[in-house]
């Protein structure tokens, strides 16, 4: 007697099972799923500061944050030949996040296994940790779309019986493998009250990307009311919008570094393809500094959790990713950094973005031939850096943006002669003040930002 195939489908439809039926369109349980996969690594599994994991998707990786992907065992079911991939459903991709200092390709760290006909397209993502168990999944027909969550023991068996018998027919090492890394997790912690935390989370979550559409006539002594009301509404779409634009380049990109394993694509291609990983890396990372501009607008801290960072290291590692994307352009990057540079107390991860975001809003309005200077000098208690561009056809040295931008709401700007749209004045000084450091932008002079040094430097010790 044969064994019929366990497909992915199958366990969803397990997971689906006394859950009441849904009538949620495509658009909106996606949006459901990319929140989902937002509160389940932001707000459960990283504050939970968990050592070891296995996690399992479908059928493309849904664990993207670096920090859980260095520690947990992964297996992902993807489609053999991606360059067939139309199907929409297949945009399953959280927003990226920001690219550290020393990344590697995405898809590192998991084992690669082969997506049937039969499984089908929607998204499968489980994890199992000793101290946590839960399986994510999208499920039902069109029209009747439903978000899965699961977190109790009993489903959480079956699930794994299932994947254990599919990985038996599909490759016996895998499912070893798999078994393996089960033992190794030893007694696990059943979590059957995760739902009361999840569910709550994931609606704090989809009410504030979720724009606001409520119109109300408001008397005169409400006015300052309504204007706070229609700034956080445009927060709110702001927000959402960031969130939809890096979705689907966070899948393309996604998709393109999978091509570019293949080993006999023709040079051309590659070459192309390397192309539009690149535009996809920086925009993803244009869109991520204003979202976090957004958050930081929404929530007002003083300062993030900032601590001890090398600046200048964080510059000469960084310069030659910034060097090419000015070659790109036709510019080219000095840097004149003094050596042996106290550090600074800042966010190395969130100042990586911004200096990134820093260097793109300042060579926006170059000509090919101009050239941008980075400076970093001791000022002080401070570190003094500058950003200096010089235009080539004038020899005009100084920040070479227009004075006729325009504030789009609380966080953008426009230039409505070159379509430039960037961070406004003012949210780009507030990102850089939640990051430690203090802008000054004056005319003819350039940019310029004081980082802090730290008093622990006097107490390091010395090898």
């Amino acid at each position: 007697m044969i064994t019929p195939l366990v497909t992915i489908k199958s366990l969803q439809e397990r997971m689906a099972r006394g859950v009441p039926d849904a009538s949620c369109s495509e658009s909106a349980v996606r949006r459901m799923w990319w929140a989902a996969l937002d509160t389940l690594q932001s707000d459960i599994l990283l504050p939970m500061n968990l050592t070891r994991g296995l996690w399992l998707s479908s059928p493309l990786p849904a664990l993207y944050e670096p920090k859980l992907l260095k520690k947990f065992q992964g297996w992902v079911w993807a489609p053999k030949d991606l360059l067939n991939l139309t199907n929409p459903s297949m945009g399953m991709l959280p927003p990226s996040q920001s690219v550290s200092i020393n990344s590697q390709d995405d898809s590192s760290g998991y084992e690669r296994l082969t997506l049937l006909e039969e499984d089908g397209n929607d998204p499968l993502l489980i994890v199992i940790t000793p101290e946590i168990q839960i399986a994510l999944a999208l499920e039902g027909k069109s029209q009747e779309r439903k978000l899965l969550m699961r977190s109790d023991p009993e489903t959480l068996s079956d699930l794994l019986t299932l994947l254990d018998n599919r990985l038996n027919t599909e490759n016996v090492e895998q499912a070893n493998n798999l078994r393996n890394a089960l033992g190794e997790m030893g007694q696990l912690k059943t979590n059957d009250d995760l739902s009361k935390v999840f569910w709550p989370l994931l609606s704090q979550r989809l009410a504030d990307i979720a724009p606001s559409l409520n119109i109300q006539t408001l008397p005169d002594s409400l006015i300052n009311d309504q204007k706070s009301n229609s700034k956080n509404s445009e927060i709110s779409l702001l927000e959402a919008l960031t969130h939809e634009i890096r979705t689907p380049l966070a899948t393309i990109r996604t998709l393109i570094r999978s091509l570019l394993r293949k080993q006999d694509l023709p040079k051309v291609v590659e070459t192309r393809l390397k192309q539009i990983d690149i535009e996809c890396t920086e925009q993803i990372d244009r869109f991520g500094l204003i979202f976090n501009a957004v958050e930081l607008e929404r929530s007002k801290p003083e300062q993030t959790n900032l601590a001890l960072t090398d600046l200048g290291k964080m510059l000469t590692i960084l310069s030659p990713v910034w060097n090419n994307q000015l070659e790109r352009k036709g510019l080219k990057l000095i840097l004149d950094i003094t050596p042996d540079l106290p550090k600074v107390l800042s966010d190395s991860e969130g100042l990586e973005l911004m200096l990134t975001g820093l260097i793109d809003r300042n060579s926006r309005n170059l000509q090919v031939g101009g050239e941008l200077t980075l400076k970093l000098r001791p000022a002080g208690q401070r570190l003094k850096l500058q950003i200096l561009t010089h235009l080539s056809t004038t020899g005009h040295t100084g920040i070479s943006e227009s004075v006729s931008n325009e504030e789009i709401g609380p966080v953008l700007s426009w230039n409505p002669v070159t379509g430039n749209l960037q961070l406004s004045q003012a949210a780009t000084q507030r990102l850089l003040k939640s990051l430690g450091g203090r802008l000054t932008n004056r005319r003819d002079s350039g940019m310029t930002i004081f980082f802090p040094i730290s008093e622990l430097n006097e107490f390091d010790f010395r090898d």
